[in-house]
């Protein structure tokens, strides 16, 4: 099984994939967590230009950078993992591109389209977490611990758009996305919902 979590910024992505694997490896289940951008070596390199403040890039070529990046994700990470029957959980995937490089970039639909499917090799998640938090809540999350990165640091219409475009795709895919509303509730609250999706796909 391929899972997926997605978002905005702060959402609690990372808090709720890592908590995740450890609820399926309690039941015994062999569990990958991984994550984009940088989930590979070359990722690294590339998550480091596509989220450092002082990076300038164009828009198109930073959706030729995510496109890299998961092609070398899915072809050394996930199809490998997926092959040797493990569940992987994807921090971010190719609802990510459509939802920051369509909604909040504004760059033309069927050229993201096309590198999604290019660079995923046609793999589509089994089942997609999207949680959802306003971006008021989020942005101040995100950067509570730290310096915000470069689409951090974008204005609030842009991370507006990107909400509103996961909203589009969990609408456009009702039997894969779920919208899970992390406004304001407590992680447990959140995580039970969670386990109680998985089990049912289990």
């Amino acid at each position: 099984m391929f899972i997926t979590f997605e978002g905005p910024e702060g959402c609690g992505k990372s808090t709720h994939s890592k908590r995740l694997k450890s609820y399926l490896e309690g039941k015994n289940l062999r569990v990958l967590l991984t994550f984009e951008p940088g989930g590979t070596q070359v990722g690294k390199e590339i998550r480091t230009l596509l989220l450092k403040p002082e990076s300038v890039l164009d828009e198109t070529t930073e959706v030729y950078l995510f496109a890299a990046d998961r092609s070398e994700h899915v072809s050394k990470i996930i199809l490998p993992a997926l092959g040797e029957g493990k569940i992987v959980i994807s921090d971010r995937f190719i609802d990510s591109t459509l939802a920051y490089q369509i909604g909040g970039r504004r760059l033309p639909e069927d050229l993201v389209r096309y590198l999604n499917m290019v660079s995923s090799k046609g793999l589509v998640p089994d089942l997609t977490f999207l949680l959802d938090v306003t971006p008021e809540t989020g942005l101040k999350r995100a950067t509570q611990h730290g310096s915000a990165d470069r689409f951090e640091r974008e204005a609030l219409d842009f991370h507006r758009r990107v909400r509103d475009s996961y909203q589009r795709i969990a609408k456009d895919n009702p039997d894969r996305v779920r919208i899970i509303n992390t406004e304001d509730r407590p992680i447990e609250d959140i995580q039970n919902q969670l386990r109680q999706v998985i089990d049912e796909k289990l």
